[in-house]
Order: structure tokens, then C-alpha cells, then sequence
């Protein structure tokens, strides 16, 4: 996981309110008007889930809700598309890279 100093926004884009999210544990800054999938990936975390038959790494693939490889347990409420939720501030997130 990347620290906020190495955020990977672009900065001439103007964002909402700053807000913390807490993934695997860990603190990571997200703004008002994101998905969890675009917090997640500015902050270089790109594994979120095993496949089930082989154990492989997965992430966003489609980023749009159709193909369902983005799952993340959000608040303690698992199989949460991370590419179709917007950020809380405060929301607890769990992927499968613990």
C-alpha cells in the first residue's frame, strides 16, 4: 500500500471534502465523490481479492459493476462492489490482501 505522499490523483482535478478511510487496518485518504475503487487505486493498492480456483490475485476489471472481481467486505458487509460505492468518511474496508 502506498503512503498519501505518493498519491497517484491527478492533482489538477478539483475534489470533494478530504476524508480517511481504514483498509486492512491501515489509514488511507479518499474525497467525497469517489468510488472505493478509485480510493483504493490512488493509494496503489491494486490486489483485492484471491480467485477462488487457483488462488491468483485479482482487481478491477470492467470498473462498471458487471464482472464482480473488484468484491471487498465494506463495514463488515461482505461481496461489496468497490467499483459501485462511493466513500464514507470512516468506512472500514477488507479486501483479501491482509
Amino acid at each position: 500500500m502506498c503512503k498519501d505522499s505518493k498519491d497517484l490523483r491527478i492533482a489538477s482535478v478539483i475534489r470533494g471534502k478530504k476524508i480517511n478511510l481504514f483498509v486492512n487496518g491501515n489509514r488511507v485518504t479518499a474525497y467525497e465523490g469517489e468510488t472505493v475503487h478509485a480510493a483504493l487505486t490512488a493509494a496503489g493498492i491494486r490486489r483485492l481479492k484471491q480467485s477462488p480456483t487457483n488462488r491468483q490475485a485479482r482487481g478491477v476489471f470492467c470498473g462498471m459493476g458487471i464482472c464482480y472481481e473488484c468484491l471487498v467486505a465494506i463495514n463488515n458487509i461482505p461481496d461489496q462492489r468497490a467499483c459501485m460505492i462511493l466513500v464514507e468518511d470512516q468506512m472500514k474496508i477488507r479486501t483479501d490482501e491482509i
